[in-house]
């Protein structure tokens, strides 16, 4: 098979995929409002609808990505973008609330199949160093904007169509898939790589639990009994399987790993930067939609600038970044660009230009697309391409918790100030009061007589927006701090990392 057509396909299948799965984390944000009247869906249950597709991905990625390196990373590809197109349409056309959750499960497993095996071929199609950062760049952008892109699918879709329309679109791109990943050969470990099912059965209990936990203790409190037993049976999953790993000869996951250096180092970054990442997305979309009160549609046009920096900047400008000034430096650049978008979104007004906002998103989109870029590379660089697909998904493992924790706790932070910082005027009813104070919203819709209506919206935009300007100004002293730690323990790690991988077995036919 020509190498050159190869090269191209598994580019266009791993930005296409990482894409879809990235959307699907955000795209159901601008639907909340119309699954909750069409499907009648609670608040409980729109909590589940939302994470039960990070919880089901989080707990299977190491799990799938071994399995791919076993079996086939272009096999498991295949399963996971077919078993995620059927989940789709199911999502689509779900009849109730318990139906779209399933749905929404069942997404989370074929993502955790997508991942790993498209980040693992990458790897392995791709020999050489400068090969290698050009294909992840190319995917890890398209991945930093599918936080961006899925607020803009939906908003897009449902200023025209039903809620469902947000998990239909996924099924053409994933058949524009099917179709590319038949140029790439099939790839999997030289030897046989057991698969222990009590590591596996341990790792989806660990890390699906400290999801939840991180979740449950911001939403309903850190002392409720579902998180602590959630906290104490992640914690003992957790500890049972690195004890287990250190005792088997070929472990799920090769916890000597994380004494090097730069892949530790890569893969907590990765966890900041999303986490920050993640938080940023959340901010923007509460600022367009409940501070300007825009349409979807505007909400999510507005998100574009951040999306198309973050592609250009993972596929065009950190080959170059890491030979110019290194893989410490590039990455600490990436992260205070970020921080520069995330100190501009802290001086935010009510009526602020649009002009700061876009100047935010693409400092932000930017520096995540370029410190992505590098980490990801620099994880897949620092280990074998036999088990490249093992080590894809840890990096993915992080992505999940770091989308988790930014979730969870700037939400929180938001709140918390919003609640801290309101002050209503004299005459409001308490019943008013109580709804404001639990909601920004329902200032908007109050329904009071003027003026104190305005006084009340003015109130509540002030409270909520001191909210907004402390979450962003905690993600830019995150990221910078961050910056300082990468700038120490990533020195001297070499420019080019082409290791003298195992020898793969492969295969060109087709799928």
């Amino acid at each position: 098979m020509n190498s050159r057509v190869t090269g191209y396909a598994t580019i266009v299948v791993a930005c296409l995929a990482q894409l879809i799965v990235t959307v699907d984390m955000t795209v159901l944000h601008l639907a909340a409002p119309a699954l909750s009247v069409q499907l009648g869906a609670s608040s409980v249950s729109m909590l589940w609808i939302v994470d039960v597709y990070g919880f089901t991905m989080a707990g299977l990625l190491v799990t799938l990505g071994n399995l791919g390196d076993r079996i086939g990373r272009r096999r498991m590809l295949m399963w996971g973008v077919s078993a995620f197109a059927v989940a789709s349409v199911l999502a689509a056309y779900a009849p109730t609330v318990e139906l779209l959750i399933i749905a929404r499960a069942l997404l989370g497993v074929a993502g955790a199949a997508i991942l790993p095996a498209t980040t693992s071929l990458l790897r392995v199609v791709f020999t050489t160093q400068k090969a290698r950062t050009a294909a992840v760049g190319a995917s890890a952008g398209f991945s930093a904007a599918g936080f961006a892109v899925g607020p803009i699918v939906g908003g897009v879709l449902l200023n025209q169509f039903w809620w469902g329309s947000v998990f239909l679109v996924n099924v053409p791109i994933l058949l524009l898939v099917l179709v590319a990943v038949r140029f790439i050969p099939e790839s999997r470990a030289p030897q046989r790589i057991p698969l222990d099912l009590p590591s596996v059965l341990l790792s989806v209990i660990g890390v699906v639990a400290v999801v939840y936990t991180i979740k449950g203790a911001f939403f309903v409190g850190p002392w409720h009994l579902d998180v602590m037993a959630a906290f104490v049976v992640g914690v003992l999953a957790l500890w049972l399987f690195a004890r287990r790993q250190r005792q088997l000869p070929v472990p799920l996951i090769d916890l000597r790993l994380f004494q090097r250096r730069q892949f530790a180092t890569s893969v907590g970054s990765n966890l900041v930067a999303v986490f920050t990442l993640t938080a940023f997305g959340l901010i923007i979309s509460q600022y367009f939609q409940v501070v300007r009160e825009w349409t979807p549609l505007n909400a999510g046009i507005a998100y574009v600038p951040g999306a198309v920096a973050a592609v250009l900047a993972g596929g065009v400008l950190a080959a170059t970044a890491i030979n110019k000034i290194g893989r410490g430096s590039s990455v600490a650049l990436g992260l205070v660009l970020a921080a520069i978008g995330f100190g501009l979104l802290a001086r935010v007004e009510a009526d602020s230009s649009y002009a700061l906002v876009v100047v935010a998103q693409i400092a932000v989109g930017a520096g995540a697309g370029l410190t992505l870029t590098v980490t990801s590379d620099t994880i897949l660089g620092t280990v074998p391409r036999d088990r490249s697909g093992a080590a894809a998904a840890i990096s993915v493992t992080a992505y999940e918790l770091g989308g988790s924790l930014g979730i969870a706790i700037i939400g929180t932070v938001l709140s918390g100030i919003y609640r801290a910082q309101l002050v209503l005027p004299e005459g409001v009813p308490q019943s008013v009061v109580e709804q404001v104070r639990e909601s920004f919203s329902a200032a908007v819709g109050s329904g009071l007589a003027e003026p104190l209506a305005t006084a009340v919206r003015t109130a509540a935009t002030e409270a909520y927006l001191d909210g907004i300007r402390t979450s962003m100004a905690f993600s830019a002293a995150v990221t910078v701090i961050l910056a300082l730690f990468v700038l120490k323990f990533l020195r001297g790690v070499p420019k080019v990392l082409d290791q003298e991988p195992a020898q793969e077995e492969s295969s060109t036919r087709g799928a």
